[in-house]
C-alpha cells in the first residue's frame, strides 16, 4: 500500500465557482464554466512515494510564489500556464488559474550534478538514462555536460522510471524540442541561482500544448519540491550535500524505522520547523524577499 494510504486522499475544499476535478499528492485541481483550471497548492508533504499526515505551514504558498517568480524569469524562453493569480480568497497565496494544457506523458529532467537516482544509475553502468559518463565520479559531482534524463509519470504511489532519450521520443515526438527547451531553461536557471549563492543540482518540468498548440510550461516551475537546491558554499562531492528541499523529513523518516509500506508515521514539530525554515530560506535566497503568509 502507498500514495496517500489507507484514509486515502484527503476531501477536497469547497470553492465556490469551482468544481473540483482531482487531487494530486500536493495539488488540488478545479475547473469553471469558462474551462479555466484553479490550481491549489497545499502544505501537504510526500516521501518515499507516501503522502504524509503531517502538512508543512506555508509551504503551498512557497511553492506557488516561487513558481510564479521563475515564470516571469523565464517568459522569454518558453510560455507558461498562468492566467491569473486573481482566486477565491480561501486560497489567496497558495493558488493560480491556469490555462488548460494538454500534457506530455513524461517528466523533463535536466541534470548538472550526479546525485538520486542518476547517481544511483551512474554506480551500475556508469551511465545515467543511456548516457555515457566519466568513471572519477562522485555522489554529487558535476557533470561535464548538463544532460536530460527524461522519465515516465508515474501515478500516485508509483515511481517514475527514468527512460533513455530514444524511448522518450518514441512516447513523444516532441522529445527534440522539450529536450532543448529543458537545457536552456536549467542553463538559465542555475546561472542565476548561483549568484544567489544557491547551486541548482537538478530538476523537473512539465510541458504541455495549448488549444492552439504551442509548447508551453505547465505545473510549477524550479521549486525546492521539483528541484534540488544545495548550498553553493558548503558544496563537497562525496555524499549528500546540504539542500533546500524536505531532506530533515527523509532523514527522519528513515532514523524513526518506518517500513516504507504501512502508513507513515506524524512528523515531530521539531522536524516540521526545519522543513519549513528550509523552504522558506531557499524563497528568500533566489527572490531577495522575506517569504511571509
Amino acid at each position: 500500500m502507498s500514495g496517500f494510504g489507507l484514509a486515502g486522499p484527503p476531501p477536497a475544499p469547497r470553492i465556490e465557482g469551482w468544481t473540483h476535478l482531482r487531487t494530486g499528492k500536493v495539488r488540488d485541481i478545479y475547473t469553471n464554466a469558462s474551462g479555466e483550471l484553479l490550481l491549489v497548492t497545499s502544505d501537504r508533504i510526500s516521501a518515499f512515494d507516501w503522502v504524509l499526515p503531517t502538512e508543512i505551514p506555508g509551504k503551498g504558498a512557497v511553492l506557488t510564489q516561487l513558481s510564479l517568480f521563475w515564470f516571469e524569469k523565464l517568459s522569454h524562453l518558453v510560455p507558461h500556464h498562468v492566467v491569473s493569480e486573481n482566486v477565491p480568497a480561501s486560497v489567496a497565496g497558495r493558488a493560480i488559474i491556469v490555462k488548460p494544457l494538454t500534457m506530455y506523458p513524461i517528466e523533463c529532467v535536466a541534470r548538472g550534478y550526479l546525485t538520486g537516482s542518476g547517481w544511483s544509475e551512474y554506480k551500475k553502468a556508469q551511465s545515467v538514462c543511456g548516457i555515457d559518463l566519466p568513471s572519477e565520479l562522485l555522489d554529487g559531482s558535476k557533470l561535464p555536460f548538463d544532460i536530460f534524463t527524461p522519465a515516465t509519470k508515474a501515478q500516485i504511489g508509483d515511481h517514475d522510471i527514468n527512460i533513455t532519450f530514444e524511448q522518450a521520443e518514441q512516447i513523444v515526438p516532441d522529445a527534440p524540442k522539450l529536450k532543448e527547451l529543458t537545457l536552456t531553461l536549467y542553463s538559465q536557471a542555475a546561472e542565476y541561482a548561483r549568484t544567489r549563492g544557491i547551486i541548482l543540482a537538478d530538476t523537473k518540468f512539465e510541458f504541455g500544448t495549448s488549444v492552439d498548440g504551442v509548447i508551453t510550461l505547465g505545473d510549477e516551475a524550479l521549486t525546492p519540491d521539483s528541484s534540488r537546491f544545495w548550498e553553493a558554499s558548503t558544496w563537497n562531492p562525496g555524499g549528500a550535500q546540504p539542500s533546500f528541499d524536505k531532506q530533515y523529513v527523509r532523514d527522519y523518516l528513515v532514523a524513526s524505522g518506518w517500513d516504507r509500506e504501512s502508513a507513515p508515521p506524524e512528523l515531530p514539530l521539531e522536524v516540521v520547523e526545519k522543513t519549513a525554515e528550509r523552504y522558506w530560506d531557499a524563497y528568500k535566497r533566489l527572490t531577495g524577499t522575506a517569504f511571509t503568509f
